[in-house]
């Protein structure tokens, strides 16, 4: 199931870039945060697929949600222009911002490519 993050719980299980230019992920598994707005057309056809994948991909990786309306300063800090933007972050690596409504093949593939996970 994804889990909506504030911009407190982001600092908490993610990243603090208030405290650290330099990428360091607190997480322990792979993860994917969705920057989505509830009026984006696109965003909501994504949600569905994320939500599905979550659940394929329990207890390997973290999906989040960041409402970029009522998170307007995270959004900022990763220069959230369009939306939705995704975030896959791999574990011991930098993260890779996608943007746009990916279909689920390409998510997978991110899964796989990006954050190593089958």
């Amino acid at each position: 199931m994804t889990q909506q993050l504030t911009t407190a719980d982001f600092k908490e299980k993610v990243f603090n870039y208030e405290e650290s230019s330099e990428w360091s992920f607190k997480g322990e598994r792979p993860a994917i945060i969705d920057f989505y707005a509830d009026w984006c057309g696109p965003c909501k056809m994504v949600a569905p697929i994320l939500e599905e994948l979550s659940e394929e991909y329990k207890d390997r990786i973290d999906v989040y949600k960041v409402d970029t309306d009522a998170e307007q300063e995270l959004a900022g800090a990763f220069g959230i222009q369009s939306i939705p933007s995704i975030l896959f972050i791999p574990v011991n690596d930098k993260p890779q911002m996608a943007a746009g409504a990916l279909p689920k093949e390409q998510l997978q593939k991110a899964i796989s490519d990006v954050l190593g996970v089958n």
